[in-house]
């Protein structure tokens, strides 16, 4: 800001609050608590001003305290720290500080009393002169020596600043002030990441970071070694002491106490304290601690929860890591020389390590697939897979993007489903969600291990269901966290609640296996709602197990998911353009050939630059990049995110399409283009077999229905 934008004092102090400014906007939007409340602010200390290059930092209090210092003056830094931001200003006359400035005008406290300082010090410095330089430093109690003058302008600028400011003491008195030590942050630290009940000895050890209570170690990340063969453990110490040589349990993010198959026993071989490229061995680590850990890396994926083996009480796993984007692009790979797929099988198990948001997977086709979350991440990804990870050559085919499946209506007719033995039958329609719901359920704002009448509340109030349906919710799918719901809507009076009830496990175990593969082309379902209206169980428990239940369920999905006018959904990247005035008209072009739109331009303050804001389908974004720095001569600079998914334009079910290869296809005709393509790649049949799906009664009753509706027409 001083030597390379060239910003004087008072236009500094604008950029500074005006970034201030920025951030707290993002935390208030990112923030459930934080509301209107400035959060960052310097003159509550928790803003230090710094620079690397020339090795000063500095807060409000320790400027304050300098002065204190230089002037000898008994008078409290604390109140004079908390004048030194805002619109303040200092009257000389009177000796006091106010929100007017001087009658003769007058520069803000921050610019008066620490910005000019500052420039004076780089101006100097920078201008070479030594008369000036050892006067200005002598107001400000520092002598260098002879020899420090004869050294370049860098490195005079960085001793002459990091005398006078001393160490990051400033920096150190923020930290302790303003980051909780772990003993404060545990209670709200477990209460976020530990899924187990509160009032069991495990998480009250835990609250207290108690070092004699049971161990329980949250595993966040892995750290590959230098060959790339092993990874070691990073992890946070809740409770307990960790210790080399100890057996532990290691439970993986399949866990639960019902099902224990996720889980090994495990020897902590070393211990390290990771501090950026130092690591610092040592024996053991009391509760609060991060801590490197060899040897239990070889059954864990993403995150685990480390424990002890002799535990009484059940143990439960804390939370994997949640995300604010989603792996949307994804490539398949191959060996260039097949004989060596075994070792590429073995690079993207450690790919799977290493990145916290790929995900690695075999299609039905015998696809090796990765999901990562757009091209720079993919190749960071490849380039590991090829030189650290596997050692050899893979071929890669273009990338492409995950779909969602939806509805747009209710289905047309009740649907329904018999079993195989002709004895159960269950009656099922789809409709879409209401706006925001499938986001509400993704970001846990909602669960459905709330109580009946907690759900009840939840959706009558905010989403003005009615009470008897937001209390038959049963599941949400394909998982405790998907964006679909199951409800039973049947009446007491027309089905056996007590049968309905005996199946209701297998039910919504083929609910969301319907949900996890769609009937379009096997991409997961998002934003249905599924109402069961009717069912017929059999009484005796025999004629109603699992193997019935479960693909009748899932059919009976599919089939009123096809009835309800079903449409593909594709990812939306949020892209933020960073470019000068005169390129905008080139940005607006790229982006309306790719279906992209701008949601706003707007100048950015304190440079000449602006940044454009739009929204651009992620799979038009492969190459975006390239032709957007062609089309504004390399003068934008373009960032990326995932932000929505978005109904594609046209019917994927419309055979009327005709697809020609090696043209584009029209906008109308996406839809099924995409569809077609998908089902293609996964080796499936080119359309959605209805036969697959619809029982013959149903298919008759369909053709009834189309039949009278011909009937009428005439």
């Amino acid at each position: 800001m001083i030597t390379e934008l060239k910003l004087p004092p008072k236009d500094a102090y604008h950029k500074l609050r005006h970034t201030l400014e920025v951030i707290n906007n993002h935390i208030s939007a990112a923030s459930t608590t934080a509301g209107n409340v400035s959060v960052i602010d310097p003159a509550a200390g928790n803003v230090c001003f710094a620079s690397a290059s020339a090795g000063w930092s500095f807060t409000l209090q320790s400027f304050a305290k300098l002065y204190v210092k230089l002037h000898g003056i008994p008078f409290d830094a604390e109140k004079f720290a908390s004048r030194l931001w805002g619109d303040i200003y200092y009257h000389p006359d009177t000796r006091a500080f106010k929100r007017k400035p001087p009658a003769g005008g007058g520069e803000r406290s921050f610019v008066e009393f620490v910005l000019e300082p500052l420039y004076k010090i780089y101006s100097q410095v920078i201008g070479e002169h030594r008369k000036s330089v050892e006067s200005t430093l002598a107001e400000l109690g520092v002598t260098l020596s002879n020899a420090a003058y004869k050294l370049n302008v860098r490195p005079l600028l960085r001793l002459a600043c990091s005398t006078v400011f001393g160490s990051a003491s400033g920096f150190t008195d923020l930290l302790v002030q303003h980051i909780p030590s772990p003993k404060d942050a545990a209670a709200k630290k477990v209460d976020h990441t530990y899924t187990g009940p509160k009032h069991s000895m495990i998480y009250k050890a835990m609250v207290g970071c108690d070092p004699s209570g049971p161990l329980m170690v949250n595993v966040t990340k892995l750290y590959p070694k230098s060959d790339c063969s092993v990874f070691d453990a990073f992890g946070r110490v809740y409770s307990g002491r960790i210790q080399t040589g100890q057996s532990l349990r290691v439970l993986g993010e399949g866990y639960s106490p019902d099902d224990e198959e996720d889980m090994t026993i495990k020897e902590v071989t070393k211990l390290w304290i990771y501090q950026a490229r130092y690591r610092i061995p040592i024996s053991s680590a009391p509760p609060g601690s991060w801590v490197l850990i060899e040897g239990v890396d070889a059954s864990i994926m993403k995150t685990a929860t480390l424990c002890n083996m002799d535990l009484d009480e059940d143990v439960y796993i804390f939370r994997p890591l949640q995300f604010n984007t989603l792996p949307v692009v994804k490539t398949a790979t191959e060996p260039l020389n097949p004989s060596e797929l075994p070792k590429m099988v073995e690079g993207l198990r450690k790919i799977s390590k290493s990145y916290p948001l790929a995900i690695t997977k075999v299609e039905e086709s015998g696809e090796h697939t990765i999901l990562g979350t757009g091209e720079l991440y993919l190749d960071s990804i490849m380039k590991d897979l090829r030189e650290l990870y596997s050692e050899v050559e893979v071929k890669v085919a273009d990338p492409v993007v995950s779909f969602c499946e939806t509805v747009v209506e209710s289905s047309s007719m009740k649907c329904f489903a018999e079993t195989p033995n002709k004895k159960n039958k269950i009656t099922m329609i789809a409709e879409p969600l209401e706006r925001g719901l499938a986001e509400d359920i993704e970001n846990g704002v909602v669960s459905v291990d709330w109580s009946r009448k907690q759900l009840g509340d939840f959706f009558k109030t905010k989403y003005d269901w009615d009470l008897l349906a937001a209390r038959s919710i049963w599941a949400f799918g394909p998982d405790k966290q998907g964006p679909n719901i199951l409800l039973d809507d049947t009446l007491p009076t027309e089905v056996d609640k007590g049968l309905l009830g005996s199946v209701r496990d297998s039910i919504v175990q083929g609910f969301q296996w319907g949900a996890r593969e769609g009937p379009l082309c096997d991409e997961p379902i998002r934003n249905v709602k599924f109402k069961i209206v009717d069912a017929r169980i059999a009484s005796e428990p025999l004629h109603r197990g699992s193997g019935q239940i479960i693909p009748t369920a899932r059919r009976v999905a599919y089939s009123a998911f096809l009835m309800a006018t079903p449409r593909l959904m594709e990812p939306v990247y949020y892209v933020e353009i960073q470019t000068p005035i005169d390129c905008v008209s080139a940005i607006y072009t790229v982006l309306s050939r790719r279906r992209g739109h701008v949601t706003a331009d707007v100048p950015q303050p304190g440079t000449p630059a602006y940044i454009v804001k739009a929204f651009l389908p992620v799979i038009e974004s492969f190459g975006f990049e390239t032709d957007l720095r062609y089309h504004t001569q390399g003068q934008a600079f373009c960032l990326s995110v995932f932000d929505h998914w978005a109904i594609v334009p046209g019917d994927p079910l419309d055979k009327s399409i005709v697809l020609r290869p090696l043209e584009p296809a029209p906008i109308q005709h996406l839809a099924r283009e995409f569809m077609v393509k998908t089902r293609r790649r996964k080796g499936m049949s080119e359309d959605v077999s209805i036969n697959k799906f619809f029982d013959e009664a149903m298919v008759v009753e369909l053709a009834q229905q189309a039949a009278d509706l011909h009937q009428q027409m005439i």
